[in-house]
């Protein structure tokens, strides 16, 4: 995944409101988010080639969600897979803080990742590139390829217009279509995270599309203040959107 924005404790009736891109190969096989057969706590897409996630939810409220981290030329890939962090959260009882700590000492046996774990009220952050566990407050913030909400054109933008639509109440056809912008940043606003620059103009939009790389799926979670998870997501492949919207609603506070 390398776009998250989201609000948290900004709205009287979502404490927390995430919205997400995951970009990817289109031939790397995926499967939508559902209750997963092995584990029906979990709801979430799956990557079929390490079993892992890039974003979820599980019965209990929890939420975890990873980037990768840009970092062309790195030596070696990591030994474990990346989703597995958000797994391995969503299948843990511990909280959010007590599990980044006891991972902590692995940290470097994955590549460079961007971790948010939590549940609708209390949100964490990790990186195993230079940035300390940390409890993150109340307000509007993204998560990229670099580092927690470094200031790049789509995560600027996206994040104003994500404010906007929380202060307007919109719904969640607006909230989608902030996703949707394919709109690339000016040569002058690109980072230089050491790619070319034609790489780094087709990666500055928010929602991305080339011949064999782009958004896979668009992700909406939110959080109500009566303990439900609303949770929509839409698939896409080279061609376009693939099959209807997933709707899932649940309460966490019964389980």
């Amino acid at each position: 995944m390398c776009l998250i924005l989201f609000a948290l404790q900004q709205h009287k009736d979502y404490p927390l409101v995430v919205i997400a891109n995951r970009d990817e190969f289109y031939a790397r096989p995926t499967r939508s988010a559902h209750w997963w057969d092995d584990d029906p706590n979990i709801f979430a897409g799956r990557d079929l080639t390490a079993e892992g996630a890039w974003l979820g939810v599980n019965r209990q409220g929890r939420f975890a969600a990873v980037t990768n981290f840009r970092e062309p030329g790195a030596m070696s890939p990591g030994e474990l897979s990346r989703g597995r962090l958000t797994r391995g959260f969503l299948q843990s009882e511990l909280p959010a803080e007590n599990f980044l700590n006891q991972l902590q000492p692995d940290f470097e046996s994955y590549s460079g990742f961007n971790l948010l774990l939590g549940d609708g009220s209390d949100l964490w952050f990790a990186s195993n590139r230079g940035q300390d566990i940390t409890r993150i407050s109340p307000g509007f913030y993204g998560i990229s390829n670099g580092r927690f909400d470094e200031a790049w054109p789509k995560l600027e933008s996206g994040k104003q217009a994500l404010r906007q639509a929380v202060s307007d109440g919109k719904g969640s056809d607006r909230l989608m279509q902030i996703l949707a912008d394919g709109q690339q940043a000016d040569d002058d606003f690109l980072p230089e995270t050491g790619v070319t620059v034609e790489i780094e103009r087709l990666l500055s939009s928010r929602f991305i599309r080339s011949e064999d790389y782009g958004t896979r799926a668009s992700t909406l979670v939110r959080y109500t203040t009566q303990g439900n998870i609303e949770f929509t997501e839409k698939s896409f492949d080279a061609s376009g959107s693939t099959g209807q919207p997933i709707e899932e609603c649940f309460n966490f506070q019964e389980t």
